[in-house]
């Protein structure tokens, strides 16, 4: 069903919502402005490198919102642990890994909240659910303490009290990486990891959290992983030979997680700029096939460059017939849908910063 709000936007416009993009620094410069004007982002991402401090970090999100005229997602990644973007404001937080009780999950869950809302952020890119089995923790891949328990019915009991908890405190969460993972033995970041499982796995593994969050009707938003799978059904093959990443597989994101899984929030990609797409496919291509697949949005999260290509390759695609304004239509309606559910920011009070560190503390003394 498309969003009413679809007929105020022209076409340019619905392109540019399906961006989630990166910025440079910790204030809107020149350049940034003029990034922001031409692309219209449905989301922006801020890193270690946009965060210096409270004030700061909530004046440039106001900044953002000010600039584009309407609220687009505004994120991070705060999973605490080795992925704690907010170091520099708030007591190192602890990583899922260390938590082991619904209550913990949800306290944690409860302060980043509290947290990123007052920063003026209403989206975090967590909790991740790949499946991290004691066997699978010697792995390099890059997830090592950023998951919930070690099999997956205790990652679905945690992330789902976490993801409950950061949602009923104003701001979106977002699984992650689907389809799973947790069997990939070198990071994404650097190569496109081949995950070696079987059927039975997939569907009983890597699937199970998905499968009973999204019966439970908690989850708005699945970033979906960079990964090949070679031993499954699903895994396809690119033009230029490669394994086809799963990130820009119509089998995985429209047949396995639309279709068959039933899932009708957003669908995001991992960050495009990672070794596992640059490797094999330019930005160009691997954003016009990742709408081709059924992504709703694409992350992009460094290079203005990257953006900007990535954004003329989207937009030529659509008006050369490649991308069919039905596709475009429907992953804007699924972003408008739940970006219409975004609260409006809460007055900033530095003093709830300063409560926050402390609950972290507390936090992690229990947990030791």
């Amino acid at each position: 069903m498309k969003h009413p709000g679809l007929e105020k936007l022209t076409t340019e416009q619905k392109i540019g919502r399906l961006f989630f993009i990166g910025i440079s620094g910790s204030e809107l410069d020149a350049n940034t402005i003029r990034l922001l004007e031409t692309v219209r982002p449905g989301g922006v991402c801020l890193f270690a490198r946009n965060i210096k401090e409270a004030g700061q970090t909530r004046e440039l999100l106001d900044s953002i919102r000010s600039l584009l005229g309407y609220e687009p997602f505004l994120s991070l990644d705060q999973e605490g642990g080795t992925v704690d973007r907010l170091r520099r404001i708030v007591e190192p937080m602890p990583a899922a890994g260390s938590i082991r009780s619904v209550e913990d999950a949800a306290q944690h869950a409860s302060i980043i909240a509290q947290t990123v809302r007052m920063l003026g952020f209403n989206l975090n890119f967590a909790p991740v659910v790949d499946v991290a089995t004691e066997e699978r923790q010697a792995f390099s891949n890059g997830l090592r303490s950023r998951t919930f328990g070690s099999n997956a019915d205790e990652v679905t009991t945690l992330a789902g009290a976490f993801l409950r908890t950061l949602q009923a405190g104003g701001c979106i969460g977002c699984l992650k990486h689907f389809p799973g993972l947790g069997g990939a033995q070198v990071d994404s970041h650097e190569d496109l990891p081949q995950v070696n499982i079987s059927e039975e796995a997939l569907y009983n593994v890597e699937l199970l959290p998905y499968r009973e969050l999204f019966a439970a009707g908690d989850v708005k938003m699945v970033m979906v992983a960079h990964a090949a799978f070679p031993g499954l059904r699903l895994q396809e093959t690119a033009q230029n030979g490669r394994l086809l990443p799963s990130s820009l597989s119509r089998a995985v994101v429209h047949d396995l997680l639309r279709v068959e899984m039933g899932f009708n929030g957003i669908a995001i990609t991992d960050d495009l700029e990672m070794g596992a797409i640059l490797k094999g496919f330019g930005i160009a291509d691997a954003c016009r096939m990742a709408v081709q697949a059924g992504e709703d949005m694409l992350a992009i999260c460094a290079s203005s460059d990257a953006i900007l290509a990535g954004h003329a390759a989207v937009s030529e695609a659509f008006h050369n017939g490649m991308i069919e304004l039905e596709i475009l239509d429907t992953a804007v309606s699924r972003i408008e849908t739940i970006r219409s559910d975004i609260q409006p920011v809460p007055e900033f009070d530095p003093l709830v910063i300063e409560e926050m560190s402390a609950q972290v503390s507390a936090l992690k003394s229990r947990l030791n």
